[in-house]
């Protein structure tokens, strides 16, 4: 187990540009431009104040759950480059050798890649999210502070809003995980053959087979089939959305607890189940590549 979190570890020393420094120097930029805007009078900090006490919880929340979007679209858009990337890596900096020699298997290399991308690597930009958000709500804290409405109770609803969102951030997050787990696994499996051409192939290979099925099988045209349906149903994280009605419309408060039992109970969790075994053989298919194509 210790050679397995090495390798993981490996991952995360090799890929930190993306997961950890970018990150935190986008939160650094963003947090300095707002310092500036409101120095330098480009926002009006007693009025935003003022406009921030109209629907506090709401702006909070919707704030929260902006911030959060952005971060998880950043962090599918890093995992999608770092499985075209990562998986291929050895192959091109020549150290494909080196760890042929080591004890460790061409299975454990590559599941630990994989693994890396469902916890280390989305977990380092979680906490970064987490920070920038934190930022942005002091931020907003202070402007009702300098237009005298901010108050104790004030302060302890944001802390409550911003525990409550964190959870729900969280469980948003690792679901998204295991939905798209097959398309990294997959991703990272023609990486293993073809390196960086896998960015092209996966966006390519959907349309050929759609279109194959079209050819045999028949159909109006090459994206009505039963694969390209399928697809599109897999491409989209079933997030039910329901428990939000009310908040939106100011009916009710948020609750943390019923939007994520509400979630989970409506979850695919069959269509998991598949993926996480189409990950297992994708996986395992990519790793007897590697040992025939550069035995030692």
């Amino acid at each position: 187990m210790k050679a397995f979190f090495a390798l993981i570890r490996r991952e995360f020393i090799e890929h930190r540009g993306a997961f950890l420094l970018a990150p935190l120097i986008l939160v650094g930029i963003v947090f300095l431009l707002t310092l500036l805007a409101f120095s330098a009078d480009r926002l009006d900090s007693r009025m935003s104040g003022q406009l921030l006490t109209i629907f506090p919880t709401w702006v909070f929340e919707a704030g929260f759950a902006a911030l959060a979007a952005g971060w998880l679209a950043y962090l599918g858009f890093v995992l999608f480059f770092y499985c075209a990337d990562g998986f291929a890596a050895d192959k091109r900096n020549n150290s494909m050798l080196f760890w042929k020699s080591m004890p460790v298997s061409d299975l454990k290399v590559l599941a630990s890649k994989l693994v890396a991308a469902l916890t280390i690597l989305p977990v380092t930009v979680f906490g970064i999210g987490l920070v920038s958000i934190l930022l942005m709500f002091g931020v907003a804290y202070v402007t009702t502070m300098v237009a005298g409405l901010g108050s104790a109770a004030l302060l302890g609803n944001i802390a409550l809003i911003y525990a409550q969102m964190t959870l729900v951030f969280f469980v948003v997050m690792a679901c998204a995980l295991l939905w798209y787990l097959p398309y990294m696994a997959l991703v990272g499996a023609m990486a293993t053959a073809v390196g960086r051409w896998a960015i092209p192939l996966a966006v390519l290979l959907p349309s050929i087979v759609s279109a194959l099925e079209w050819v045999t099988l028949g159909g109006l045209h090459p994206f009505s089939t039963h694969t390209w349906a399928y697809l599109d149903y897999r491409s989209q994280m079933p997030l039910s959305l329901d428990v939000l009605e009310g908040v939106w419309e100011g009916e009710r408060r948020f609750e943390a607890v019923s939007f994520i039992t509400d979630m989970l109970a409506r979850f695919d969790w069959l269509q998991v189940g598949i993926g996480a075994v189409f990950a297992a053989l994708m996986l395992y298919l990519a790793s007897q590549y590697r040992r025939r194509a550069n035995p030692t």
